[in-house]
């Protein structure tokens, strides 16, 4: 099940579409999933050959060691894309301050990943609202020219296509800074039907999803439901935005969730079964799903 070559499909035609999860490894998945009696011990190597990014949210509660990081970048072939996010102390910090000496720390530490770094997500709280975007101004400003970033936003101003939504976005374009836009639409789709959902809905924001690309790599975080219908429903408009986006010339980013995210695998499927369905000719290589009985057969 390896896809050495997950991100170049027409590339030549087409910007590369990068799709990944939330984690690159669960217990679940080496007998589930990967199929490997190897992939206990070396799931990033495994998960990088089934997808070509992954959503780094680790480095939002702590940083690892240098050899972690070299070890990162040794597992994963060249086409690969991490992102990561800023630490907590950086982004919720009463001053988002450029010059924190935990922003040259994690720049340093996470450069042992050269290339394979894509961009680092920015997750700003809900208490940072209009009148602290001079901050966000002035982090970029230090920062942008040198490093690849997207922001996520949750206070409710910028979300209300008013005069603050209207300025972040154009903060944004002109730092060539991705807005990175959260859907949670199918999560909150249907009734609760365990209480993982039930805690996953509490803790995931539920805010609008306002679809715009503020630069040339825009990042969409979609939390999915337990019922494929309703994962299917929701997933369809991200098809043809996706397609569109590659279609300008710009390079999308899809994570997948799940409610459990050791069903995050099977969601990723069925987009990229959706994906191919609709842009045959632009076929995006499977994530070895395929070649697996249905998840439903592994219960």
């Amino acid at each position: 099940m390896t896809n050495p070559d997950f991100p170049a499909d027409n590339s030549s035609i087409m910007p590369p579409f990068y799709i990944g999860l939330p984690v690159w490894q669960h217990s679940y998945w080496p007998s589930h999933w990967f199929a490997h009696p190897d992939a206990r011990q070396n799931g990033l190597t495994h998960y990088a050959r089934a997808m070509n990014s992954i959503e780094g949210n680790t480095t939002f509660y702590a940083l690892p060691d240098e050899s972690t990081v070299q070890k990162w970048a040794a597992a994963v072939p060249a086409h690969f894309r991490f992102t990561f996010k800023w630490h907590q102390s950086i982004s919720h910090a009463a001053q988002l301050d450029p010059n924190n000496p935990a922003v040259a720390r994690q720049q340093a530490l996470l450069s042992a990943l050269g290339p394979r770094l894509s961009q680092m997500m920015l997750q700003l709280p809900a208490t940072f609202g209009p009148p602290q975007l001079s901050q966000l101004a002035n982090f970029l400003d230090v920062l942008a020219p040198t490093t690849a970033m997207a922001v996520e936003v949750r206070h409710p101003a910028f979300f209300a296509k008013g005069d603050a939504e209207r300025a972040l976005n154009q903060l944004l374009i002109s730092y060539q800074c991705n807005r990175i836009i959260m859907d949670t639409r199918a999560l909150c789709t249907g009734p609760t039907d365990s209480v993982m959902t039930s805690e996953v809905r509490t803790k995931k924001p539920r805010v609008p999803v306002n679809v715009i690309a503020t630069g040339n790599s825009p990042v969409v975080r979609f939390v999915g439901n337990n019922d494929e219908k309703v994962n299917r429903q929701k997933l369809t408009p991200w098809v043809d935005k996706c397609h569109q986006w590659r279609r300008e010339g710009k390079t999308p980013f899809l994570f997948l969730h799940r409610p459990d995210n050791k069903d995050a695998p099977w969601l990723a499927h069925l987009f990229i079964t959706m994906y191919n369905e609709r842009y045959p000719q632009h076929a995006l290589p499977g994530n070895g799903i395929d070649n697996l009985p249905t998840q439903d057969a592994l219960f």
